[in-house]
Protein backbone atom coordinates (compact mmCIF):
# COMPACT_ATOMS: atom_id res chain seq x y z
CA UNK A 1 0.00 0.00 0.00
CA UNK A 2 2.96 2.26 0.34
CA UNK A 3 3.90 2.56 -2.99
CA UNK A 4 0.07 3.71 -4.05
CA UNK A 5 1.31 7.35 -2.09
CA UNK A 6 3.94 9.52 -1.89
CA UNK A 7 3.75 10.56 1.59
CA UNK A 8 0.97 10.41 3.82
CA UNK A 9 0.15 14.46 4.27
CA UNK A 10 -0.29 15.76 7.50
CA UNK A 11 -0.68 19.45 8.56
CA UNK A 12 -3.13 21.67 7.03
CA UNK A 13 -3.26 19.64 4.04
CA UNK A 14 -3.98 16.41 6.26
CA UNK A 15 -6.26 18.22 7.84
CA UNK A 16 -7.96 19.20 4.31
CA UNK A 17 -7.92 15.15 3.58
CA UNK A 18 -9.75 14.29 6.52
CA UNK A 19 -12.55 16.98 5.88
CA UNK A 20 -12.97 15.77 2.38
CA UNK A 21 -12.98 12.13 3.67
CA UNK A 22 -15.33 12.64 6.78
CA UNK A 23 -17.63 14.84 4.50
CA UNK A 24 -17.72 12.27 1.21
CA UNK A 25 -18.35 9.47 3.76
CA UNK A 26 -21.23 11.56 5.37
CA UNK A 27 -22.86 12.13 2.13
CA UNK A 28 -22.88 9.08 0.62
CA UNK A 29 -24.48 7.71 3.88
CA UNK A 30 -27.03 10.49 3.83
CA UNK A 31 -28.07 9.66 0.32
CA UNK A 32 -27.76 5.97 0.79
CA UNK A 33 -30.31 5.61 3.34
CA UNK A 34 -32.43 8.43 1.44
CA UNK A 35 -32.92 6.12 -1.32
CA UNK A 36 -33.18 3.29 0.90
CA UNK A 37 -36.27 4.54 2.48
CA UNK A 38 -37.58 6.02 -1.01
CA UNK A 39 -36.96 2.53 -2.70
CA UNK A 40 -36.18 -0.08 -0.51
CA UNK A 41 -37.25 -3.35 -2.70
CA UNK A 42 -35.93 -1.85 -5.64
CA UNK A 43 -32.38 -2.80 -6.94
CA UNK A 44 -31.56 0.23 -7.88
CA UNK A 45 -30.22 0.64 -4.72
CA UNK A 46 -27.76 -1.72 -5.28
CA UNK A 47 -25.01 1.07 -6.28
CA UNK A 48 -26.06 3.12 -2.99
CA UNK A 49 -25.54 0.60 -0.55
CA UNK A 50 -22.01 -0.51 -2.18
CA UNK A 51 -21.05 3.60 -2.04
CA UNK A 52 -22.91 3.38 1.63
CA UNK A 53 -20.33 0.76 2.58
CA UNK A 54 -17.44 2.04 1.27
CA UNK A 55 -18.13 5.41 2.68
CA UNK A 56 -17.58 2.92 6.03
CA UNK A 57 -13.77 2.75 4.92
CA UNK A 58 -13.83 6.55 3.70
CA UNK A 59 -14.66 7.43 6.80
CA UNK A 60 -12.16 6.14 9.31
CA UNK A 61 -9.45 5.80 6.34
CA UNK A 62 -8.87 2.35 5.58
CA UNK A 63 -7.73 0.81 2.35
CA UNK A 64 -8.46 4.51 0.65
CA UNK A 65 -7.43 4.01 -2.67
CA UNK A 66 -9.74 0.76 -3.21
CA UNK A 67 -12.84 2.43 -1.35
CA UNK A 68 -12.43 5.74 -3.22
CA UNK A 69 -12.26 3.97 -6.46
CA UNK A 70 -15.47 2.03 -5.60
CA UNK A 71 -17.17 5.08 -4.64
CA UNK A 72 -16.47 6.59 -8.09
CA UNK A 73 -17.45 3.53 -9.77
CA UNK A 74 -21.13 3.41 -7.34
CA UNK A 75 -22.05 7.33 -8.35
CA UNK A 76 -21.07 7.12 -11.89
CA UNK A 77 -23.50 3.73 -11.71
CA UNK A 78 -25.95 5.98 -10.39
CA UNK A 79 -25.47 8.73 -13.10
CA UNK A 80 -26.52 6.72 -15.84
CA UNK A 81 -28.34 4.21 -14.69
CA UNK A 82 -31.14 6.40 -12.72
CA UNK A 83 -33.71 8.69 -13.66
CA UNK A 84 -33.35 12.48 -11.78
CA UNK A 85 -30.77 14.99 -11.19
CA UNK A 86 -27.46 13.84 -11.04
CA UNK A 87 -24.80 16.81 -9.91
CA UNK A 88 -24.77 15.15 -6.07
CA UNK A 89 -24.04 11.75 -7.47
CA UNK A 90 -21.28 13.82 -10.41
CA UNK A 91 -19.43 15.47 -7.08
CA UNK A 92 -19.54 12.11 -5.02
CA UNK A 93 -18.05 10.55 -7.40
CA UNK A 94 -15.46 12.91 -8.31
CA UNK A 95 -14.40 13.19 -4.37
CA UNK A 96 -14.58 9.60 -4.54
CA UNK A 97 -11.64 9.45 -7.71
CA UNK A 98 -9.62 12.19 -5.96
CA UNK A 99 -9.67 10.59 -2.69
CA UNK A 100 -8.39 7.32 -4.13
CA UNK A 101 -5.73 9.66 -6.05
CA UNK A 102 -4.60 11.33 -3.26
CA UNK A 103 -4.85 9.09 -0.42
CA UNK A 104 -6.10 9.33 2.70
CA UNK A 105 -3.80 11.63 4.92
CA UNK A 106 -2.16 11.57 8.16
CA UNK A 107 -5.33 10.91 10.30
CA UNK A 108 -6.06 7.73 8.96
CA UNK A 109 -5.51 3.61 9.53
CA UNK A 110 -3.94 3.72 6.78
CA UNK A 111 -1.44 5.91 7.53
CA UNK A 112 -1.14 3.72 11.02
CA UNK A 113 -0.69 0.70 9.24
CA UNK A 114 1.21 1.41 5.62
CA UNK A 115 2.90 4.56 6.88
CA UNK A 116 6.40 4.78 6.90
CA UNK A 117 8.21 3.05 10.26
CA UNK A 118 10.76 4.39 11.99
CA UNK A 119 12.96 2.05 13.23
CA UNK A 120 15.13 2.85 16.52
CA UNK A 121 18.14 0.60 17.59
CA UNK A 122 19.33 -0.16 21.05
CA UNK A 123 21.26 2.55 22.75
CA UNK A 124 20.18 5.50 20.55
Amino acid sequence: MQRLFSTFADGWPGIGLLCQRLLTAIALVYYGISFLREAPQSLLIVPHMIAAVAAASLFVGFWTPLAGTVVAIAQIWIVFSQPGDHWIHTILAILGATLAMIGPGAWSIDARLFGRKHIQTPGH
